[in-house]
């Protein structure tokens, strides 16, 4: 796993409370518990503090697993997609 990921998962973990073991494939707003709209909103900005981006309106919606937020991080150029 790439520096970067490993990152992302500490990221959402810290965010939602979980452990960073947690975070997987399948990690969404369907199976975590604590993902609410005020922790995806505070996601989008500890994502754009660590990563040094600027999420558009749509992605900051269109982050919704773990998955999505590679993809929206890939666009970025800052973590393998």
């Amino acid at each position: 796993m790439q520096a970067s990921e490993t990152k992302l998962k500490q990221v959402m973990a810290d965010v939602f409370g979980v452990p960073a073991e947690s975070i997987t494939d399948n990690a969404s707003v369907d199976t975590i518990e604590k993902w609410d709209s005020l922790n995806h909103m505070k996601l989008v900005l500890v994502l754009e503090a660590e990563f040094g981006v600027t999420l558009s309106g749509a992605q900051s919606v269109e982050i919704l697993s773990y998955p999505l937020i590679k993809s929206v991080l890939a666009e970025h150029r800052v973590i393998c997609g």
